[in-house]
């Protein structure tokens, strides 16, 4: 069997393993997360071997140049032989990996749950001290 001249930019998504399901791939293209050739494309598209797609995948963005057609999707291995990913888009990855890995837990600005009997205390004097102020200015 040869393989197609063009297809479907949602099915070579979904072939090339971008995206689990085609009606996902559709998804991501009507919201314009995906463009070809710098274009922004409809999902019925014509895709040739040669264009470049770019994408984004949650936080992730690759651009890739498709290298091959397939008619159905097949192992990874295989879908991964359909594309080859750009060098920029390589290391935009690498660099965003590596800023996701070195962030702040975002936990971690948090205070611990509920406030304490304390707390509470200490909040309740400051509003009682500010209640009858109508602003920050010291009155004399």
């Amino acid at each position: 069997m040869t393989p197609p001249e063009s297809m479907r930019l949602d099915k070579w998504l979904w072939c090339a393993r971008f995206y689990k399901t085609r009606s996902l791939a559709v998804e991501e293209i009507g919201k314009g997360r995906v463009t070809v050739n710098g274009a922004n494309a409809k999902a019925a598209r014509e895709l040739r071997v040669g264009d470049t797609v770019a994408l984004r995948q949650g936080p992730v963005a690759r651009t890739v140049v498709v290298q091959a057609l397939s008619a159905m999707r097949g192992p990874a291995p295989v879908a991964q032989q359909l594309y080859t990913e750009t060098a920029e888009s390589q290391a935009a990855r690498a660099q965003a990996a590596e800023q996701r890995r070195l962030a702040p837990e975002p936990a971690a600005s948090l205070h611990e749950g509920r406030p304490t009997k304390r707390d509470r205390r200490d909040i309740e004097r400051v509003q009682r001290d500010w209640g009858s102020r109508w602003s920050a200015s010291i009155d004399d």
